[in-house]
């Protein structure tokens, strides 16, 4: 990369074309400058990932009982010591490691996409790809990709406020700068790129504010659970010191054994687990079309109590049709679907009043028609759907878009915006003057101020918009007028009508499904949409939302929200749904909400899980959401909520496993004086069990499938402790009969003459790996192999610590005969027996739904 673009000097080489770059051109900048991209975090050396490993409280005091234990003399410990700090370093930085490029891949597939110029046609490509010199395509609700120059204006408002902290809007006219990461508002422009990647505005800013993700609040709550926990075990470690020291043990063993205590009670290893669960959690979401952004969202998920939805795109297929069109002489139907200009247009109707409407709906339309690539494929929209049904309704009359735009130039504009709800554009005329069509939502154009028509013509005309609407259609209103010169500004009024299309958009095959599943979740799913009161019952009704008598709530009206909370909300604006979904929050909901839209940007950000629309979704939705649906598909959502409740059950099922077995490990030693077994455990036996269960076992358990009816019960309070809902209990009964049953053989071997140490060492072991077999979803089964595999191999090295010569000198272990060893192997059962009973005979509560 060159001095002059590192430093972000405008490229000399820049000049606007109006056929932009050439695709060969564009490589040899792009091998030149590098790809459009913002300064990253760099790689985190493999050193620090250690040292940050070694950092661990808990690593750090078994660094100390290794420098203990080698002043003392005692290698055999030091030895274990030393490769319990390796190997548990080793595992930490693999997760570390793995879940690094787990969330990095997301980030590669989430990569936002912006539209260029080039060699004359314009193109769909990664932002990445941009280079200096290409021509940018603005319009609303894209985020500039790079800094450039603007080319062509028309009413182009940008957003600033990510770069400057102004909130207003700045008007953008031809010559004037606009900076990567701003956001078109309004309008829609061309742009020549000037400065890329680190050298653009953004990137200047990003390369002074890189930093590492923190904890999610999950892993903080963890946090403090691990410190409860190493408190707890410090405590009961010191009385295990104590009791050693009261019997005459050396002080030297019963301080190694006591710091070997704590390490093995405390589950180290879980942060890394966590974090390794929920970047697989999101790896296998964005395997089923939804893409995480945010790692929170995952465990967010598994807790959505509402899923607040919009309509067009999400309940809907997002591929408006154009099926009736009315004018003061009569009503005609469109036939044929999708956006390919086949069909016809039949019905009693004048023809000239039908071409007159079709001619100014496709002149005030900013939208363009692809036609298919291949024999298999279809046609496919460039711009808003609706504006695109438009089109396609326009062409079955054999209106030609390119044809008319050269007759009927378009010279000033008032774009469309959710708070005028219509669109206006000014176009001259062959024979000279100017003609100001306006089209736009039937409540925003057919009132006296808008139009010069006769009263009873836009009653009748209001009258008829709102039967389309009841049955389910989006209605738009045409109006024009014919001026001598361009206003100054341009002013909507003073305009005829010439009549009404209703476009269909139909409910997606897969929603009602998606909608059905959420209720049987427990999910309360909302339509919050700005469309009318009939089209919202239209659809909620065939999708299941609501019943036939339920209220739908017309935000317009005053005192719409005093009622009671509705299911569907109609006509609302942007400020409207912020005001719904804080309400929604306020009363305890844990709230997903998607959208696809500019103005759906601010309630993704205070939903508690934002979810945009992948393929139709504008740039602001997608960088404003947790998660993005790249099929745009609201099953999608469903599934990752199955995906969030996953997560979540697989680490409480390995806090019960590892908890399980620590609180065990201290109870043996702690009792052990008492029924007469001086030291129940050597240190080196302790921290070699800790090995082999938190290890492969403990980590392989965050692969564990669903629970078989997860998404049957409604979802866990948001307020609920990672511990709570039985599982302290579970932990403490689990740890029960872990402790009777080494404590059992223990005594009985000794009683009988045989190893007893080496049989408690061996029981203890063997019944925690029964817990982890225990604590699967589908015993009996091959689901999670991995589990099996790593339980299968921890076995095998425990049996090695027994069998193995050197280790049996490191561990300070007998081997076993064979009629004990299978007493001990059947004895071990009990810890599967125990995981298997506790959940049949104390199921976990479940959480309370509200009426």
């Amino acid at each position: 990369m060159t001095d002059e673009h590192r430093e972000g000097r405008k490229d000399t080489d820049v000049t606007p074309s109006p056929s932009g770059l050439s695709s060969a051109e564009a490589a040899l900048r792009l091998e030149r400058d590098g790809p459009n991209l913002l300064p990253r975090k760099p790689p985190t050396p493999l050193w620090r990932r250690v040292a940050a490993q070694l950092r661990d409280p808990l690593m750090i005091v078994l660094l100390v009982a290794a420098v203990l234990t080698i002043t003392t003399g005692d290698w055999t410990d030091a030895a274990v010591i030393a490769l319990v700090i390796v190997v548990n370093t080793a595992v930490g930085v693999a997760q570390e490691v793995r879940a690094d490029r787990a969330i990095t891949a997301l980030s590669e597939l989430a990569t936002p996409e912006t539209r260029v110029v080039r060699d004359g046609h314009q193109r769909q490509i990664p932002a990445g790809d941009v280079v200096a010199g290409d021509l940018l395509i603005l319009a609303e609700g894209d985020i500039v990709p790079a800094d450039a120059e603007v080319v062509e204006s028309a009413a182009l408002l940008v957003d600033e406020s990510a770069l400057t902290g102004e909130s207003v809007p700045v008007d953008k006219g031809s010559g004037a700068p606009i900076s990567s990461g701003t956001v078109v508002v309004r309008g829609r422009g061309r742009a020549a790129v000037t400065a890329t990647g680190a050298a653009s505005a953004s990137g200047r800013i990003a390369s002074l504010m890189v930093k590492g993700a923190g904890l999610t609040p999950l892993q903080r709550r963890l946090v403090g659970v691990g410190r409860l926990l190493a408190g707890v075990a410090v405590l009961l470690s010191a009385l295990v010191l104590a009791l050693g020291l009261v019997r005459g043990q050396p002080v030297e063993l019963m301080v190694v054994t006591a710091i070997s205590l704590v390490v093995a009670a405390v589950p180290e290893s879980l942060p890394a687990v966590v974090t390794l669960s929920l970047a697989l959690g999101a790896r296998r979401m964005a395997a089923r079309d939804a893409l995480v952004r945010n790692l929170p969202a995952v465990e967010t998920l598994g807790s959505v109590t509402v899923l607040a939805t919009d309509k067009t795109g999400t309940l809907t297929e997002g591929r408006m049709v154009a099926r009736h069109l009315w004018t003061p002489a009569g009503e005609a139907t469109a036939t044929g679907s999708g956006y390919a200009p086949d069909g016809e247009i039949i019905g009693a109707q004048d023809p000239h009043e039908l071409d007159a409407l079709l001619t100014a709906a496709l002149l005030c339309n900013d939208a363009r028609l692809c036609p298919p690539r291949a024999p298999d494929e279809e046609w496919t929209e460039l711009g808003d759907p609706t504006e695109a049904a438009l089109l396609a309704a326009a062409g079955k009359l054999g209106l030609d878009r390119t044809d008319l735009h050269a007759d009927f130039p378009r010279v000033a504009e008032l774009p469309f915006d959710s708070d005028r709800k219509r669109m206006s554009t000014v176009h001259l005329l062959p024979g000279g003057g100017v003609r100001v069509i306006c089209k736009g939502a039937p409540e925003a154009l057919l009132h006296p101020d808008v139009l010069t028509d006769d009263p009873a013509l836009l009653t009748r005309a209001a009258q008829r918009a709102d039967r389309y609407a009841r049955d389910g259609y989006r209605v738009l209103a045409v109006a024009n007028a014919d001026l001598d010169a361009v206003p100054d500004p341009v002013r909507e009024g003073g305009l005829s009508l010439l009549g009404l299309i209703a476009i269909l958009d139909p409910p997606r095959e897969a929603a009602a499904a998606a909608v059905a599943d959420c209720k049987k979740a427990g999910i309360r799913p909302v339509l919050i949409t700005g469309d009318h009161p009939g089209t919202a019952r239209a659809v909620a009704a065939d999708l299941g939302i609501i019943d036939a008598g339920d209220r739908v709530v017309d935000c317009r009206e005053p005192g719409a929200f005093d009622a009671a909370p509705a299911a569907v909300y109609a006509r609302a604006t942007p400020e409207q749904k912020l005001d719904i979904i804080q309400s929604l929050r306020d009363q305890g909901e844990v709230l997903a909400m998607t959208g696809d839209g500019v103005n759906d940007g601010p309630a993704l950000r205070r939903s508690d899980i934002g979810v945009a629309m992948g393929r139709r979704g504008t740039e602001v939705a997608r960088q404003a959401a947790d998660l993005v649906l790249a099929d745009d598909n609201l099953d999608t959502v469903v599934a990752a909520v199955e995906e969030g409740r996953r997560v979540y059950a697989n680490i409480r099922r390995f806090l019960v496993y590892g908890l399980s077995g620590g609180a065990a490990e201290i109870a043996v030693m702690v009792l052990g004086p008492f029924v007469g077994l001086p030291l129940p455990l050597l240190p080196a036996q302790i921290l070699w069990i800790n090995l082999l269960t938190h290890g492969l076992p403990g980590v392989a358990l965050g692969g564990e499938p669903t629970v078989p009816g997860t998404m049957s019960q409604p979802p866990r309070p948001p307020g609920q402790s990672i511990m709570g809902a039985g599982l302290w209990q579970r932990v403490l009964r689990i740890a029960v009969i872990l402790t009777a049953v080494t404590l059992g053989v223990a005594v009985w071997a000794s009683l009988t003459g045989r190893p007893w140490q080496s049989m408690a060492f061996f029981a203890l072991g063997a019944t925690q790996l029964g817990v982890a077999l225990g604590t699967r979803t589908r015993p009996r089964t091959l689901a999670n192999p991995m589990l099996l595999l790593a339980v299968a191999g921890a076995l095998v090295l425990q049996l090695a610590g027994l069998y193995l010569p050197p280790l049996r000198e490191l561990l300070g272990t007998e081997p076993l005969a064979p009629g004990d060893l299978l007493i001990v192997l059947a004895l071990s059962t009990l810890g599967y027996a125990a995981a298997r009973l506790d959940r049949i005979l104390h199921p976990s509560p479940k959480p309370r739904q509200e009426a």
